[in-house]
C-alpha cells in the first residue's frame, strides 16, 4: 500500500488504518525489544547489589545523551530518504544514503572523542559516591568508546524504516536483544555450577560485574549495526549500495563525500533535535543531581522506574517511528492532506495503545520492580514512582508521535524548542522543589505533570496544522 502513496491513488480510512498498524507493529516490537534488553542489563546487573545498580543508574541518563545525539544526527538523513522514495527518486535515496554513512562513522567518532575524555571525571560531576564512581567511570567508557559503530546502527535502522521496511528493522532488534542475554550471562557472571536436566554443569563465565554488563551490550550491538548495515546497502532493493540488487552508478568513492545540500537539509532537521535532546538529556541529568543527595537507594530505584516506565512509552515511539515514514513519504509525494489524515490517525492510536499500557504499568508496579531489583527499599520506591507516572502516559503519547508527525516533514525547530523548554521551565523547577520534602516521589510527581503540559501543546499544534508549512 505504500506504493499507493508514491502513485497518487486515494486511500479510504480503512487503509489508512492498515498501513499504519503494518508499519507500527514491527516498529514497536523493536522498540519493545530494546526495552527488554535494559530490562536485561537492569534486572542482572540488580542481582550484583545496591552498588553495582548505582554505579548503572548514576550515568545511564550521561549515556542516553550520548546515543540520543548520535541517533538525532542521523533523523536528518532517514527523513531525506523517505521523501525521495516518496517521489519515487531511488537515485536520490542511495546518494542520501552514501553521505550518511561517512557522517555517521565521523559523527560517531567525534562523540566517542568527547566520552572517553570525560569518562573518569563524569560520576564524581554527578555527584556520585566513591564507592560507586569507579565502576560507573568504566561502563561508561566502554559505551562511548563503541559509538562509531552504534551511530552506523541508528542510520541503518532509521533508513529501513523510512523505506517501509519495519520487519528487518524490528527483528534484527530482538535478535540483538537475544545476543544481549547471552553475552551478559557468561560476561557479567563468575563461573559457577548450573542445574540442566537433573545435573549439575559447571558453566565457564567471566565474572566481570559491571563492565560485563557494558561489553556485552556492546557485543551484541556491534553484531546488530553490522546486519542492519549488511541489509540496507546489499538487500534493500530501493537503496542497495552493493550486490546483485545495486544500480551501477559512476564516480565509485567519490559519491560518499557530503554534499553541500545533502548535508544542508540533514542539519535542517537533525540540528535542532540534536540541541534539543542534549538539552533535554542535561535536563535528566540535572534530575539525577536532584535525586543524588537522597541516597544510593533513591539513585537505584530512580534508574530501575526509568527502565521500567520505557515498557509502556517505547509502544509510542514505535507508532511514532511508523509516522515518520507514512508522514514522511505523503510529504515527499507532495500528498499534504494525506500528510495530515496520517498524522492524526497515528496520534490517536498512540494515546489509545499508551493508556493500556499505563493502566497495566499502575497494576505491575510491584512485580516489575521486583523483577529488576530484590532489594525491598528500593522496589518500594520504584513503585511509587511508576504509578506516579503512569497516569501521564496518554498525554505523553501525544508527544511523542505528534513529534514524530512533524519530523516526517522535516518540521523540527518548532517542536525540539517545545521538547526542551516543558522540561527545562516546568519539570525542573517543580521536581527541585518537590524532591527536598517529598523525595522521590516529588521528583516523578513533577515529570508528571510536566508529561501533560508538554502532550497539550503539541495536540495544538498538531491540530494547528502549521507544520505542514515547515517541512523540507
Amino acid at each position: 500500500m505504500l506504493k499507493l502513496i508514491q502513485s497518487g491513488a486515494p486511500l479510504s480510512f480503512r487503509q489508512r488504518l492498515m498501513l499504519t498498524a503494518q508499519l507500527s507493529w514491527p516498529a514497536i516490537m523493536a522498540q519493545l525489544s530494546s526495552i527488554l534488553m535494559q530490562y536485561i542489563d537492569a534486572a542482572m546487573v540488580g542481582r550484583l547489589g545496591a552498588d553495582d545498580s548505582a554505579a548503572v543508574g548514576l550515568v545511564s541518563t550521561s549515556l542516553w545523551l550520548f546515543w540520543g545525539l548520535c541517533s538525532a544526527a542521523m533523523v536528518g538523513f532517514s527523513v531525506q530518504v523517505a521523501h525521495r522514495i516518496g517521489a519515487a527518486d531511488y537515485s536520490g535515496a542511495r546518494n542520501v544514503l552514501r553521505k550518511g554513512i561517512t557522517s555517521a562513522i565521523c559523527f560517531g567518532a567525534m562523540m566517542a572523542v568527547v566520552g572517553i575524555a570525560i569518562a573518569e571525571p563524569l560520576p564524581e560531576w554527578l555527584g556520585g559516591d566513591e564507592i560507586v564512581n569507579g565502576k560507573a567511570s568504566l561502563y561508561f567508557l566502554v559505551f562511548v568508546a563503541a559509538l562509531p559503530v552504534l551511530t552506523l546502527n541508528y542510520l541503518g535502522s532509521a533508513v529501513l524504516r523510512a523505506s517501509g521496511n519495519m520487519k528487518i528493522a524490528g527483528g534484527l532488534n530482538v535478535l540483538m536483544c537475544v545476543l544481549d542475554v547471552v553475552f551478559n550471562f557468561f560476561l557479567i557472571f563468575p563461573t559457577g555450577n548450573l542445574s540442566l536436566l537433573g545435573m549439575d554443569v559447571t558453566v565457564p563465565r567471566a565474572g566481570l560485574g559491571v563492565l560485563g554488563a557494558a561489553l556485552g551490550t556492546v557485543g551484541a550491538e556491534m553484531v546488530t549495526a553490522s546486519l542492519v548495515m549488511w541489509w540496507t546497502c546489499r538487500k534493500r532493493r530501493e537503496l542497495a549500495l552493493w550486490g546483485g540488487r545495486a544500480v551501477k552508478e559512476p564516480n565509485g568513492w567519490r559519491l560518499f563525500i557530503p554534499t553541500g545540500s545533502v548535508l544542508r537539509n540533514a542539519l535542517k532537521v537533525s540540528a535542532p533535535m540534536t540541541l534539543e535532546h542534549g538539552v533535554i538529556c542535561g535536563a535528566q541529568i540535572m534530575v539525577t543531581v536532584i535525586v543524588a543527595p537522597l541516597g544510593i537507594m533513591a539513585i537505584a530505584a530512580n534508574a530501575f522506574a526509568v527502565t521500567a516506565e520505557a515498557l509502556c512509552y517505547m509502544p509510542g515511539y514505535g507508532i511514532g517511528d511508523a509516522a515518520t515514514t507514512l508522514v514522511g513519504q505523503s510529504y515527499g509525494a507532495r500528498r499534504k492532506d494525506l500528510a495530515r489524515q496520517f498524522g492524526y490517525l497515528t496520534v490517536g492510536l498512540g494515546m489509545v495503545v499508551m493508556t493500556v499500557m499505563g493502566v497495566v504499568l499502575w497494576i505491575c508496579a510491584p512485580w516489575v520492580m521486583e523483577l529488576l531489583s530484590p532489594v525491598r527499599d528500593i522496589q518500594a520506591l520504584g513503585t511509587s514512582a511508576l504509578r506516579i507516572e503512569a497516569w501521564a502516559e496518554p498525554m505523553f503519547a501525544a508527544s511523542i508521535v505528534a513529534y514524530g508527525v512533524m519530523v516526517g516533514v522535516g518540521d523540527t525547530v518548532v517542536p525540539a524548542a517545545m521538547n526542551f523548554s516543558s522540561i527545562w521551565l516546568v519539570r525542573l523547577p517543580i521536581a527541585a522543589f518537590l524532591a527536598p520534602t517529598m523525595g522521590l516521589e516529588g521528583v516523578w510527581l513533577a515529570m508528571c505533570i510536566e508529561l501533560c503540559f508538554r502532550g497539550a501543546i503539541f495536540l495544538c499544534r498538531l491540530f494547528s496544522g502549521t507544520w505542514l508549512n515547515h517541512g523540507l
